[in-house]
């Protein structure tokens, strides 16, 4: 003789169909977001949630079974499910299952209502499990793809790739960017780091190179003549303290994440050169140092010199460029200078202050001297290799 439980069972079985065409209307008719979904996922998600109420059957004839919930309902179309509709949705679904269910099962059986609401209970927290462990595997992609994406800028590899992989990372700032490097530890907060940056309207790629923290910063603001944007210095400001001690050097601004590689390629030059250094700016900028980092036998520096200070001199004035390299050589003496051109001191104070103007550099300050001086002498060889 049968026992109430499997006649219980028995009657549930024989309404199953019932019960699954019954949810089926009722998502159509409740939820606009099932009606407006193609036909395909649509029927996806109706076969989750036609498993719900089979897996409701197996689990009242044995609620030990283990995992029931996880294997039984989302683990027919998990990856389906998933793309479709977010966790909220998912929870309104598992609402509709439900009123299905109370209506037509408790209605019959009220002895039934807290075998319905305890499973309830535990496919609302499978399905939170489902999309936690979801979101954690998305997390790991995204940190491995970031972290593929550093690298690139870096090395200067698949720069034509870099927009579309930095849009899957959700990257947002639509224009000019630079990278940022300095020195880290194991006391990085990695999050904290972003936050600060989206409370400046910038967006951050971040990548760790052994004891190097590499930071792609963009800004997020809709046009580059924002006058309301944070400026690029004080971004730099606020994520100064998330860098270890030691020099932190910004590297020149480019149009957009995918020319970063040449800011990246500065700053890392200039990193080198800082890092040897006895003294250095807790925040330097990569064209501060360009003099060292030629010297160092950077390329991009060396024409960067010939390109900003040598050339601009020579197409505007002969008589200018001979004026510097005149004061350089005579260390920097108005005198000496103004003897060897046979002009008055004061014509050579005169040039020095066009030289300025159409430079943007000092010839009187010791450091830029310097680096004019390493500009000169580089022009200089690329002239004689032109003429060669």
């Amino acid at each position: 003789m049968a026992t109430p439980k499997q006649e219980t069972l028995a009657w549930l079985a024989s309404i199953s169909g019932e019960l699954s065409s019954q949810t089926l209307r009722q998502l159509d008719e409740t939820l606009a977001w099932y009606r407006e979904m193609p036909a395909a996922r649509r029927a996806s998600v109706g076969l989750v949630a036609q498993s719900g109420i089979g897996s409701f059957l197996a689990w009242y004839e044995n609620p030990k079974s283990q995992p029931w919930v996880a294997a039984d309902v989302f683990g027919l179309a998990p990856r389906e499910l998933l793309r479709s509709i977010s966790l909220q949705q998912t929870l309104q679904l598992i609402r509709v299952v439900v009123q299905v269910v109370e209506e037509r099962v408790v209605r019959e059986y009220p002895q039934l209502r807290e075998a319905v609401l305890l499973y309830s209970r535990e496919i609302a927290f499978s399905a939170a499990d489902v999309y936690a462990k979801a979101a954690e595997a998305r997390g790991l992609w995204d940190a491995r793809l970031e972290a593929l994406v550093v690298d690139s800028i870096l090395s200067g590899e698949n720069t034509d790739e870099i927009a579309s992989r930095v849009a899957a990372l959700g990257w947002r700032a639509n224009g000019s960017a630079l990278v940022l490097i300095g020195n880290t530890d194991a006391t990085l907060d990695a999050d904290s780091l972003r936050r600060a940056a989206r409370k400046s309207e910038a967006d951050v790629l971040i990548g760790v190179h052994g004891d190097r923290l590499i930071v792609v910063v963009g800004r997020t603001s809709k046009t580059a003549n924002d006058k309301s944007a944070v400026s690029f210095s004080a971004i730099v400001a606020l994520l100064e303290p998330f860098f270890a001690p030691g020099a932190l050097v910004v590297g020149p601004t480019v149009r957009d994440v995918s020319a970063a590689h040449s800011s990246a390629r500065a700053a890392l030059s200039a990193f080198a050169v800082l890092r040897n250094a006895s003294k250095a700016k807790r925040i330097t900028h990569a064209d501060d140092v360009l003099a060292e980092r030629a010297l160092a036998g950077d390329t991009l520096a060396k024409q960067t010199l010939v390109d900003k200070i040598y050339k601009p001199l020579a197409d505007n004035s002969a008589e200018l460029l001979e004026t510097l390299i005149a004061y350089l050589e005579c260390g920097r003496s108005l005198e000496a200078t103004s003897k060897q051109l046979f002009v008055h001191a004061n014509t050579v104070r005169y040039r020095l202050k066009r030289i300025s103007e159409v430079i943007g550099w000092d010839a009187t300050g010791a450091h830029e001297a310097f680096v004019l001086q390493v500009a000169m002498v580089l022009g200089s060889m690329s002239d004689s290799t032109r003429e060669s």
